[in-house]
């Protein structure tokens, strides 16, 4: 592997896609997290879940064990670095531990370790503050040229 971790030396340029749902339900944006986590975790690929808090954190914990039933999602809170090796991450750090393939970020800031994963999701609901911050992380996405896909959920 050359600099940055990647073959080559070459840099691959993380793909942003906003998930925007119509409803401003307090759980449709956690529960759209567990949905996507779970498609990746079926893909084989790992997960981190970035949210606002601590509080955040063990609520997603929460969900994350009983969003669908007859399903399990292997995860873990972030914890440090005796973490443990799970597909599903989630976390309130600002350098996650590991690297995984998708972000998924529930936080209103644009996660300062963004562009180390290959993919990450936005997700927005119909709430009038989430969807103020989140055309502020689009223009900053668009503004450095990266990848932005919109997919509008009902």
């Amino acid at each position: 592997m050359a600099r940055g971790g990647f073959p080559n030396g070459r840099r691959r340029v993380t793909q942003i896609d906003f998930y925007v749902l119509t409803s401003s339900l307090a759980a449709g944006r956690p529960v759209l997290a567990c949905r996507l986590a779970e498609k990746a975790y079926g893909l084989g690929h790992s997960v981190y879940v970035h949210v606002e808090s601590d509080a955040q954190a063990r609520a997603m914990d929460d969900i994350m064990w009983t969003f669908r039933d007859n399903s399990f999602l292997p995860h873990e809170i972030q914890a440090g670095p005796d973490t443990f090796e799970t597909p599903i991450r989630i976390g309130c750090s600002e350098d996650p531990i590991v690297n995984c393939h998708l972000l998924i970020n529930l936080a209103p800031d644009v996660p300062a370790f963004f562009s180390r994963f290959e993919r990450m999701a936005e997700l927005v609901d119909a709430d009038p503050e989430v969807r103020r911050r989140s055309r502020e992380r689009f223009r900053f996405y668009k503004e450095r040229g990266y990848p932005l896909n919109t997919h509008k959920l009902g």
